[in-house]
């Protein structure tokens, strides 16, 4: 059976797209709600999201740890932000080679934002046995579109509680 090369989930967040944006475009927070990712750092100035931005992402799943190097490939305020992920190493990433895209499209809905999040999987060069077998290492026993999608739909979830949460200051939200 071929692989499925992309995968894709969808919340409401109780929030303006703008807000929603801001908060998914600034990579260095994207460990408040991802399951796998520690946080990153953005390589240069860091102003915003913009196209071509690079950022290194800490990540870890169980005991494995790594860092992937990234670049923002949209960056559409309270529209689209996207970033593909092009290398990766233990400490540094420092083996190139076409890994993932990442997207993340935000919808006005009545009473906030349809927040939906893609991952396709760009190693199109491997043949679907040998992705198969690696994906099945890595992830403990799953291929990676059925282990992104339970990923997607945690990050998703803990994105919208997030943004949901009252402030601790008592504040109203914005």
């Amino acid at each position: 059976m071929p692989r499925t090369m992309s995968v894709s989930d969808s919340i409401v967040v109780l929030a303006e797209p703008s807000v929603v944006y801001d908060r998914v475009s600034d990579p260095t927070q994207m460990g408040r709600w991802s399951p796998e990712n520690r946080g990153a750092r953005v390589l240069g100035e860091q102003r915003g999201a913009y196209v071509g931005m690079v950022f290194e992402g800490r990540n870890k799943r169980g005991a494995v740890r790594w860092t992937t190097r990234c670049t923002v490939t949209a960056a559409d305020p309270a529209e689209r932000f996207a970033f593909r992920v092009h290398a990766i190493g233990a400490r540094r990433p420092r083996l190139p080679g076409s890994i993932a895209t990442w997207e993340y499209r935000f919808e006005a809905v009545d009473g906030g934002t349809k927040v939906t999040e893609t991952w396709t999987d760009d190693r199109r060069a491997w043949p679907d046995f040998l992705a198969d077998a690696f994906d099945r290492v890595a992830t403990r026993g799953h291929v990676f579109a059925r282990f992104q999608r339970a990923n997607i739909r945690t990050t998703l979830q803990r994105l919208k509680a997030v943004l949901e949460a009252p402030p601790a200051d008592g504040a109203p939200r914005v």
